[in-house]
Protein backbone atom coordinates (compact mmCIF):
# COMPACT_ATOMS: atom_id res chain seq x y z
CA UNK A 1 0.00 0.00 0.00
CA UNK A 2 1.20 3.47 -0.92
CA UNK A 3 2.43 5.70 2.32
CA UNK A 4 0.90 8.97 2.37
CA UNK A 5 2.82 11.60 4.31
CA UNK A 6 1.09 13.80 6.42
CA UNK A 7 4.08 14.56 9.35
CA UNK A 8 6.67 17.54 8.02
CA UNK A 9 10.02 16.46 10.01
CA UNK A 10 12.19 20.01 10.65
CA UNK A 11 15.63 19.12 10.24
CA UNK A 12 17.90 20.84 12.98
CA UNK A 13 21.44 21.66 11.10
CA UNK A 14 24.48 23.21 12.22
CA UNK A 15 26.50 25.90 11.09
CA UNK A 16 27.80 25.33 7.96
CA UNK A 17 30.81 28.07 8.12
CA UNK A 18 33.43 25.71 10.82
CA UNK A 19 32.64 22.67 8.54
CA UNK A 20 33.51 25.25 5.18
CA UNK A 21 37.04 26.42 7.15
CA UNK A 22 37.81 22.67 7.73
CA UNK A 23 37.32 20.99 4.77
CA UNK A 24 39.35 24.13 3.01
CA UNK A 25 42.36 23.46 5.53
CA UNK A 26 42.01 19.47 4.68
CA UNK A 27 42.06 19.96 1.38
CA UNK A 28 44.99 22.03 1.77
CA UNK A 29 46.79 19.38 3.60
CA UNK A 30 45.91 16.86 1.24
CA UNK A 31 48.06 18.59 -1.51
CA UNK A 32 50.45 19.31 0.78
CA UNK A 33 50.75 15.89 1.74
CA UNK A 34 50.81 15.01 -2.15
CA UNK A 35 54.11 17.39 -2.34
CA UNK A 36 55.76 16.15 0.55
CA UNK A 37 55.53 12.67 -0.20
CA UNK A 38 56.87 13.58 -4.15
CA UNK A 39 59.54 15.24 -2.53
CA UNK A 40 60.36 12.12 -0.42
CA UNK A 41 60.29 9.82 -3.08
CA UNK A 42 62.26 11.97 -5.34
CA UNK A 43 65.15 12.25 -2.32
CA UNK A 44 64.44 8.61 -1.58
CA UNK A 45 65.09 9.88 2.35
CA UNK A 46 62.29 7.41 3.87
CA UNK A 47 60.90 6.26 0.44
CA UNK A 48 58.08 3.70 2.01
CA UNK A 49 57.32 7.09 4.26
CA UNK A 50 57.26 9.29 1.30
CA UNK A 51 54.52 6.80 -0.14
CA UNK A 52 52.25 6.68 2.42
CA UNK A 53 51.85 10.33 2.63
CA UNK A 54 51.43 10.76 -1.16
CA UNK A 55 49.03 7.86 -1.07
CA UNK A 56 47.13 9.08 1.64
CA UNK A 57 47.54 12.66 0.51
CA UNK A 58 46.11 11.58 -2.97
CA UNK A 59 42.98 9.41 -1.78
CA UNK A 60 41.91 12.60 0.00
CA UNK A 61 42.33 15.05 -2.54
CA UNK A 62 40.27 12.26 -4.48
CA UNK A 63 37.49 12.57 -1.89
CA UNK A 64 37.51 16.20 -0.60
CA UNK A 65 34.84 17.50 -2.22
CA UNK A 66 32.12 15.49 -0.20
CA UNK A 67 32.16 17.29 2.64
CA UNK A 68 31.26 20.84 0.36
CA UNK A 69 27.95 18.74 -0.96
CA UNK A 70 26.58 18.62 2.57
CA UNK A 71 26.89 22.95 2.83
CA UNK A 72 23.62 24.37 2.18
CA UNK A 73 22.58 28.06 1.62
CA UNK A 74 18.82 28.94 2.41
CA UNK A 75 17.22 32.20 1.92
CA UNK A 76 14.22 33.53 3.62
CA UNK A 77 11.21 31.70 3.01
CA UNK A 78 12.59 28.56 1.44
CA UNK A 79 13.21 24.87 2.39
CA UNK A 80 14.85 22.17 1.10
CA UNK A 81 13.04 18.63 1.68
CA UNK A 82 16.32 15.97 1.77
CA UNK A 83 16.66 12.38 1.53
CA UNK A 84 18.85 9.89 2.66
CA UNK A 85 19.28 6.83 0.10
CA UNK A 86 15.72 7.03 -0.50
CA UNK A 87 14.39 7.67 2.98
CA UNK A 88 12.71 10.96 4.09
CA UNK A 89 14.86 12.11 6.64
CA UNK A 90 13.68 15.68 7.16
CA UNK A 91 12.66 19.33 5.93
CA UNK A 92 15.57 21.98 5.99
CA UNK A 93 14.21 25.92 6.82
CA UNK A 94 15.14 29.05 7.87
CA UNK A 95 17.82 31.17 6.13
CA UNK A 96 21.52 30.69 6.69
CA UNK A 97 24.80 28.59 5.74
CA UNK A 98 24.07 24.98 7.36
CA UNK A 99 26.23 22.15 6.99
CA UNK A 100 24.20 18.52 6.77
CA UNK A 101 25.17 15.18 5.72
CA UNK A 102 26.79 15.16 2.61
CA UNK A 103 25.45 12.02 0.62
CA UNK A 104 21.32 13.46 1.14
CA UNK A 105 19.81 14.78 -1.31
CA UNK A 106 17.24 17.29 -1.80
CA UNK A 107 13.89 16.46 -3.57
CA UNK A 108 11.83 18.87 -5.45
CA UNK A 109 9.61 16.98 -8.42
CA UNK A 110 7.76 20.52 -9.44
CA UNK A 111 11.80 21.99 -10.33
CA UNK A 112 11.93 23.63 -13.64
CA UNK A 113 8.64 22.66 -14.81
CA UNK A 114 6.03 24.33 -15.86
CA UNK A 115 2.47 25.19 -14.21
CA UNK A 116 0.17 23.27 -16.47
CA UNK A 117 -3.33 24.47 -17.33
CA UNK A 118 -5.74 21.85 -18.27
CA UNK A 119 -5.80 23.72 -22.02
CA UNK A 120 -2.46 22.51 -22.44
CA UNK A 121 -3.37 18.93 -23.04
CA UNK A 122 -6.09 20.26 -25.79
CA UNK A 123 -3.71 21.77 -28.00
CA UNK A 124 -1.57 19.08 -29.65
CA UNK A 125 1.26 21.94 -31.09
CA UNK A 126 3.84 22.08 -28.81
CA UNK A 127 5.01 25.36 -30.86
CA UNK A 128 1.23 26.93 -30.36
CA UNK A 129 1.35 26.14 -27.19
CA UNK A 130 4.17 28.08 -25.73
CA UNK A 131 2.24 31.32 -27.08
CA UNK A 132 -0.92 30.35 -25.82
CA UNK A 133 -0.65 28.97 -22.53
CA UNK A 134 0.40 30.05 -18.97
CA UNK A 135 3.85 28.45 -18.39
CA UNK A 136 6.15 29.41 -15.81
CA UNK A 137 9.67 29.09 -16.48
CA UNK A 138 11.77 29.44 -13.72
CA UNK A 139 15.61 28.07 -13.46
CA UNK A 140 15.50 24.58 -11.92
CA UNK A 141 16.37 24.36 -8.17
CA UNK A 142 15.86 21.87 -5.79
CA UNK A 143 14.65 24.38 -2.64
CA UNK A 144 11.23 24.83 -2.70
CA UNK A 145 9.50 28.45 -2.04
CA UNK A 146 7.06 29.02 0.75
CA UNK A 147 6.56 32.08 -0.44
CA UNK A 148 3.09 33.28 -1.02
CA UNK A 149 2.75 32.85 -4.84
CA UNK A 150 -0.17 33.32 -7.72
CA UNK A 151 -1.75 31.02 -9.75
CA UNK A 152 -3.33 32.32 -12.92
CA UNK A 153 -4.77 29.73 -15.29
CA UNK A 154 -6.22 30.47 -18.89
CA UNK A 155 -9.70 31.32 -19.54
CA UNK A 156 -12.51 28.00 -19.34
CA UNK A 157 -15.45 27.88 -20.95
CA UNK A 158 -18.00 26.30 -19.70
CA UNK A 159 -21.69 26.38 -18.70
CA UNK A 160 -23.49 27.69 -16.15
CA UNK A 161 -26.25 26.78 -14.09
CA UNK A 162 -28.92 27.60 -17.06
CA UNK A 163 -26.98 26.22 -19.88
CA UNK A 164 -25.34 29.22 -21.44
CA UNK A 165 -21.54 29.06 -22.61
CA UNK A 166 -20.21 31.67 -20.89
CA UNK A 167 -15.91 32.54 -19.97
CA UNK A 168 -15.12 32.38 -16.60
CA UNK A 169 -11.21 32.74 -15.43
CA UNK A 170 -9.49 33.39 -11.43
CA UNK A 171 -6.55 33.71 -9.99
CA UNK A 172 -5.63 31.79 -6.70
CA UNK A 173 -3.27 32.83 -4.05
CA UNK A 174 -1.48 30.00 -2.04
CA UNK A 175 1.60 28.58 -1.08
CA UNK A 176 3.38 25.72 0.45
CA UNK A 177 2.49 24.61 4.57
CA UNK A 178 3.73 21.40 4.31
CA UNK A 179 6.96 20.13 2.27
CA UNK A 180 6.56 16.84 2.96
CA UNK A 181 3.16 16.30 1.62
CA UNK A 182 3.83 18.31 -1.54
CA UNK A 183 7.01 16.57 -2.39
CA UNK A 184 5.93 12.98 -1.71
CA UNK A 185 2.33 13.19 -2.34
CA UNK A 186 2.03 14.16 -5.69
CA UNK A 187 4.09 14.20 -8.39
CA UNK A 188 4.19 17.72 -9.22
CA UNK A 189 2.49 19.79 -6.69
CA UNK A 190 2.10 23.50 -9.01
CA UNK A 191 0.76 21.14 -11.50
CA UNK A 192 -1.55 19.74 -9.02
CA UNK A 193 -2.79 22.55 -8.22
CA UNK A 194 -3.40 24.08 -11.61
CA UNK A 195 -5.32 21.42 -12.62
CA UNK A 196 -7.55 21.08 -9.27
CA UNK A 197 -8.15 25.20 -9.94
CA UNK A 198 -9.48 24.38 -13.43
CA UNK A 199 -11.63 21.41 -11.99
CA UNK A 200 -13.33 23.14 -9.25
CA UNK A 201 -13.35 26.13 -11.19
CA UNK A 202 -15.69 23.85 -13.53
CA UNK A 203 -17.70 22.28 -11.03
CA UNK A 204 -18.72 25.77 -8.95
CA UNK A 205 -19.78 27.12 -12.48
CA UNK A 206 -22.04 24.83 -13.38
CA UNK A 207 -24.17 25.58 -9.86
CA UNK A 208 -25.11 29.04 -10.75
CA UNK A 209 -26.55 30.88 -13.50
CA UNK A 210 -25.10 33.95 -15.04
CA UNK A 211 -26.87 36.85 -14.12
CA UNK A 212 -30.29 35.87 -14.14
CA UNK A 213 -32.09 34.42 -10.73
CA UNK A 214 -35.13 33.86 -9.16
CA UNK A 215 -36.20 33.68 -5.29
CA UNK A 216 -32.56 35.26 -4.45
CA UNK A 217 -30.49 32.35 -5.64
CA UNK A 218 -26.51 33.69 -6.33
CA UNK A 219 -25.62 34.60 -9.46
CA UNK A 220 -22.14 34.51 -10.69
CA UNK A 221 -21.95 38.27 -11.11
CA UNK A 222 -24.23 39.48 -8.72
CA UNK A 223 -22.58 37.25 -5.72
CA UNK A 224 -18.86 37.12 -7.13
CA UNK A 225 -17.74 37.30 -3.40
CA UNK A 226 -20.09 34.62 -2.22
CA UNK A 227 -19.10 32.47 -5.41
CA UNK A 228 -15.51 33.07 -4.49
CA UNK A 229 -15.19 31.93 -0.87
CA UNK A 230 -16.78 28.85 -2.01
CA UNK A 231 -14.21 28.49 -5.18
CA UNK A 232 -11.51 28.85 -2.52
CA UNK A 233 -13.04 26.10 -0.20
CA UNK A 234 -13.56 23.79 -2.82
CA UNK A 235 -9.87 23.89 -4.03
CA UNK A 236 -8.50 24.24 -0.78
CA UNK A 237 -10.61 20.47 0.21
CA UNK A 238 -8.87 19.26 -3.31
CA UNK A 239 -4.90 20.50 -2.88
CA UNK A 240 -4.85 19.56 1.32
CA UNK A 241 -3.35 16.51 0.04
CA UNK A 242 -0.76 18.24 -1.39
CA UNK A 243 0.39 20.22 1.80
CA UNK A 244 -0.56 23.10 0.21
CA UNK A 245 -2.82 26.12 1.65
CA UNK A 246 -5.25 28.56 -0.63
CA UNK A 247 -5.55 31.88 0.85
CA UNK A 248 -7.73 33.69 -1.84
CA UNK A 249 -9.37 32.55 -4.67
CA UNK A 250 -10.51 35.90 -7.07
CA UNK A 251 -12.82 35.91 -10.68
CA UNK A 252 -10.67 37.70 -12.82
CA UNK A 253 -12.91 37.34 -15.88
CA UNK A 254 -16.42 36.64 -16.39
CA UNK A 255 -18.59 37.40 -19.77
CA UNK A 256 -20.47 35.18 -22.01
CA UNK A 257 -19.21 33.31 -24.48
CA UNK A 258 -18.80 35.37 -28.15
CA UNK A 259 -21.10 32.73 -30.09
CA UNK A 260 -23.99 34.46 -27.82
CA UNK A 261 -22.63 37.44 -26.12
CA UNK A 262 -24.80 39.46 -28.82
CA UNK A 263 -28.07 37.70 -28.22
CA UNK A 264 -27.81 37.79 -24.74
CA UNK A 265 -26.78 41.60 -24.96
CA UNK A 266 -30.08 42.17 -26.41
CA UNK A 267 -32.30 40.09 -23.92
CA UNK A 268 -30.44 42.02 -21.28
CA UNK A 269 -31.40 45.18 -23.27
CA UNK A 270 -34.55 44.36 -23.81
CA UNK A 271 -35.10 43.50 -19.88
CA UNK A 272 -33.56 46.70 -19.06
CA UNK A 273 -35.98 48.32 -20.82
CA UNK A 274 -39.06 46.20 -19.74
CA UNK A 275 -37.83 47.03 -16.23
CA UNK A 276 -38.01 50.78 -16.53
CA UNK A 277 -41.43 50.81 -18.41
CA UNK A 278 -42.58 49.24 -15.67
CA UNK A 279 -41.28 51.72 -13.29
CA UNK A 280 -42.47 54.56 -15.32
CA UNK A 281 -46.03 52.98 -15.48
CA UNK A 282 -46.05 52.14 -11.65
CA UNK A 283 -45.17 55.89 -11.14
CA UNK A 284 -47.75 57.32 -14.07
CA UNK A 285 -50.51 55.19 -12.28
CA UNK A 286 -49.57 56.79 -8.74
CA UNK A 287 -49.87 60.09 -9.90
CA UNK A 288 -52.94 60.08 -11.80
CA UNK A 289 -54.35 58.31 -8.34
CA UNK A 290 -52.77 61.27 -6.64
CA UNK A 291 -54.21 63.87 -8.99
CA UNK A 292 -57.72 62.26 -8.89
CA UNK A 293 -57.50 62.40 -5.04
CA UNK A 294 -56.24 66.21 -4.62
CA UNK A 295 -59.30 67.32 -7.31
CA UNK A 296 -62.05 65.57 -5.17
CA UNK A 297 -60.50 66.05 -1.85
CA UNK A 298 -60.37 70.08 -2.56
CA UNK A 299 -63.20 69.83 -4.91
CA UNK A 300 -61.63 71.81 -7.47
CA UNK A 301 -63.35 70.75 -9.86
CA UNK A 302 -66.09 68.08 -10.53
CA UNK A 303 -65.75 65.48 -13.39
CA UNK A 304 -67.96 62.44 -14.37
CA UNK A 305 -66.84 59.44 -15.49
CA UNK A 306 -66.38 59.76 -18.91
CA UNK A 307 -64.30 63.21 -18.19
CA UNK A 308 -62.47 61.45 -15.32
CA UNK A 309 -61.73 58.71 -18.09
CA UNK A 310 -60.44 61.38 -20.78
CA UNK A 311 -58.49 62.93 -18.15
CA UNK A 312 -56.97 59.28 -17.00
CA UNK A 313 -55.90 58.55 -20.62
CA UNK A 314 -54.24 62.04 -21.07
CA UNK A 315 -52.12 62.19 -18.26
CA UNK A 316 -50.76 58.33 -18.77
CA UNK A 317 -49.78 59.29 -22.08
CA UNK A 318 -48.17 62.49 -21.27
CA UNK A 319 -46.35 60.31 -18.41
CA UNK A 320 -45.83 57.35 -20.46
CA UNK A 321 -44.72 58.68 -23.84
CA UNK A 322 -41.49 58.51 -25.36
CA UNK A 323 -41.39 61.98 -26.61
CA UNK A 324 -42.23 65.24 -24.94
CA UNK A 325 -45.74 66.35 -25.08
CA UNK A 326 -46.83 69.28 -27.12
CA UNK A 327 -49.59 70.66 -25.22
CA UNK A 328 -52.85 72.32 -26.55
CA UNK A 329 -54.70 74.99 -24.62
CA UNK A 330 -58.14 74.81 -24.65
CA UNK A 331 -59.82 78.26 -24.59
CA UNK A 332 -63.25 77.34 -24.69
CA UNK A 333 -65.30 75.19 -22.60
CA UNK A 334 -64.49 72.02 -21.54
CA UNK A 335 -68.32 70.88 -21.79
Amino acid sequence: MEKIYSEEIELKAKNGMPMLILSIILAIAGIAAIIAGAILLETRKPAIIGAVILVIGTLYTCICWIPFKGLKILKPQEALVLTLFGKYIGTLKGEGFFFVNPFVSAVNPAAGRGMATATDDQNPNPLLNTATSNINVSIPSKKISLKVMTLNNNKQKVNDALGNPIEIGIVVIWRVVNTAKAVFNVDNYKAFLSIQSDSALRDIARLYPYDKAEDGEMTLRGSSQEVANKLREEIQRRVEIAGLEVLEARITHLAYAPEIAAAMLQRQQASAIIDARKMIVDGAVGMVEMALAKLSENDVVQLDEERKAAMVSNLLVVLCGNKEAQPIVNSGTIY
